[in-house]
């Protein structure tokens, strides 16, 4: 950090790395408990190739969950309960959308289906414009510390997160499973 062509003193380039850090740090702890709110983040957060998985939308088998709604590349694909169904609405934006990216529609606004009702989807407009996929009525995200096909650990996130049932459904674990209820946010 330079001011006027100097260098700044080493205290104060501490300071303002940690001021940084911090304030970094508040933003996303902050908004935690609200689930974000202004502008929306689109596809913010997203590993692997966002193109390959868009607007896709399938069913995949979790031996603790049961049948779970996945995207085009296995991902588990997460409800908010904080979001409604009817109508639509999207509650996850900004910070939270980093940390859960919406499942946005293809080009064209539909999506692809493999095992799932395509009378229960539709789309949700984004405050910023975009069409992100509902099932039965619920916006639908991703979990961005979810790095492989088929993780779950979104599952259960501050008793608001859960994977989402063909029928937008929550997931529950089937044959006396234990979810998890992991604290991540949001």
């Amino acid at each position: 950090m330079t001011t006027t062509g100097r260098t700044a003193p080493r205290g104060r380039r501490l300071t303002l790395l940690a001021a940084g850090a911090l304030a970094s740090a508040a933003l996303v702890a902050g908004c935690g408990s609200s689930g974000g709110s202004g502008s929306s983040s689109t596809s913010a957060g997203r590993t692997g190739n966002p193109a390959q998985s868009q607007g896709t939308l399938m069913t995949a088998h979790d031996p603790t969950l049961g049948t779970l709604v996945t995207d085009g590349q296995g991902h588990t694909l997460y409800r908010f309960d904080r979001d409604t169904d009817h109508p639509s609405a999207s509650h996850c934006t900004d910070a939270c959308a980093t940390l859960w990216p919406p499942e946005l529609a293809n080009g064209s606004g539909s999506a692809d289906l493999k095992g799932i009702d395509g009378k229960l989807v539709s789309t949700v407009t984004r405050p910023d414009g975009s069409h992100q996929l509902t099932l039965d009525g619920w916006p639908l995200y991703r979990y961005a510390p979810d790095t492989k096909p088929g993780d779950t650990k979104g599952q259960g996130v501050d008793g608001t997160w859960f994977a989402a049932t063909p029928s937008g459904g929550k997931a529950m674990p089937v044959n006396g499973g234990t979810p998890g209820m992991p604290s991540g946010g949001y």
